[in-house]
């Protein structure tokens, strides 16, 4: 089995919940760990529709989430400890090779692997920008792809751990050192 179709698997088996409840914990592709707040029926063109009302942890910011719309949007739950070292394998492997593509190429790459959701996505960006970074300087919009790839990554990973944020940094930089 390749080494994407086993990242995938593990995914698939660990990543989608269908139903929260309140007080649970999710991530949200793009936006990080958020806490189910409550679960409300709005009508909407004359249809009642249920919503999960979800705060993000990070920047108070709510977002409602159509229940139905789970699955599509990307919602799931924090990975479990378990598949932390998976996730700093992915951190650990040489960056991909950055061919000459331009600035603004790499970066809608990298913005559309954050926005799928997918930890490992996200570890691989924060990976291929922090090794970069050693070797050049980074554009800013590069700059700030890379403060987001960090920032998810110690959210879910501090999250998944049950640490504070900052031992968790530790804990990664201790793995490009």
């Amino acid at each position: 089995m390749g080494e994407k179709s086993k990242k995938e698997t593990v995914e698939a088996k660990s990543s989608i919940k269908k139903e929260f409840a309140e007080g649970d914990l999710a991530v949200y592709p793009a936006h990080g760990v958020g806490c189910i707040e409550s679960i409300e029926s709005r009508e909407i063109n004359g249809d009642t529709m249920n919503f999960y009302m979800m705060k993000i942890v990070e920047n108070g910011m709510v977002i409602m989430i159509p229940t139905s719309n789970v699955e599509s949007v990307g919602l799931r739950e924090v990975i479990p400890e378990t598949e932390i070292p998976q996730v700093y394998k992915v951190m650990q492997e040489k960056a991909q090779p950055i061919d000459n593509q331009t600035w603004n190429r790499r970066y809608r790459e990298y913005m559309d692997k954050i926005k799928t959701g997918s930890i490992y996505d996200v570890a691989e960006v924060f990976r291929d920008l922090f090794q970069l970074k050693l070797e050049k300087d980074l554009s800013f919009g590069e700059r700030k792809l890379l403060d987001t790839a960090q920032n998810l990554l110690v959210q879910e990973l501090s999250t998944a751990k049950d640490i504070d944020e900052k031992a968790m940094m530790t804990e990664i930089e201790d793995l490009f050192s």
